[in-house]
């Protein structure tokens, strides 16, 4: 599904972002991928849906290399940003979840469609006329899942989602997130709140110093996370996994 290739980045003072990083991740697969502050998972992320262009190596998506194949990529891989206020363009909530499909040149039909079907999904059809600036963080963070969700990729990238939520916030944010991957879509979520997901991934990246340090099944990976600089979670592991986050 995603192939990443001995990429390396290199930041504009020469800064060495990543190096040498390869990896596979597999279509319907939830894969976390943690480190400490700087080093170098939004980085790697961006390269996924081609935001940033590696200075060696390569990443592809359904086997479309990034760079050459920038369009086709970005249809495939919808990406949730940390800070959703960057994410939201529209007026109202309807206005913004329509922005993606009505670029893709979709008739009017497709577009309300696509619309109705992501507000629905989310939980927020209740929200469709409200105006975005009135939305709690929560609310916003919804939004920008349902503006991606509108463009009906196979991948879905969060990036720290539950960054500055409050405790009902990163709840439903969470709810959201395992509701897309049991539909079938592969996810990557990048954060430092691993106890909210450890109980639900598939796998466990960890970047360290821009490489790859580990990766592999949670109970495998957790217990190395604190020689990474990286706090393990805090959730007990019960005979059959890590306990949800969502249990307590």
């Amino acid at each position: 599904m995603i192939d990443v290739r001995d990429l390396e980045y290199r930041y504009p003072d020469g800064t060495a972002a990543l190096r040498g990083v390869s990896m596979h991740v597999r279509e319907g697969e939830f894969l976390l991928i943690c480190g400490p502050n700087g080093s170098g998972k939004t980085t790697l992320i961006r390269h996924i849906n081609g935001l940033l262009k590696p200075f060696a190596g390569s990443v592809s998506v359904d086997g479309l290399d990034v760079v050459r194949f920038p369009e086709e990529v970005l249809q495939r891989v919808g990406m949730v940003f940390q800070d959703a206020d960057s994410q939201i363009v529209g007026e109202t909530v309807r206005e913004d979840v329509a922005f993606g499909p009505e670029n893709l040149g979709l008739s009017p039909a497709e577009v309300e469609q696509r619309v109705e079907s992501a507000l629905e999904m989310t939980g927020i059809a209740h929200l469709a006329e409200k105006s975005c600036h009135l939305l709690s963080g929560g609310e916003k963070r919804r939004v920008a899942v349902a503006g991606v969700l509108a463009m009906q990729p196979r991948v879905v990238v969060f990036d720290e989602p539950f960054a500055n939520l409050d405790y009902p916030g990163v709840r439903q944010v969470l709810r959201e997130i395992l509701k897309l991957h049991e539909k079938g879509r592969t996810i990557l979520v990048t954060t430092h709140d691993i106890e909210k997901v450890v109980a639900h991934v598939d796998r466990i990246a960890v970047i360290h110093k821009g490489e790859l340090k580990a990766m592999g099944a949670p109970r495998e990976i957790v217990p190395v996370l604190a020689s990474f600089d990286v706090r393990p979670p805090r959730c007990a592991v019960a005979e059959e996994g890590f306990s949800s986050w969502l249990e307590d």
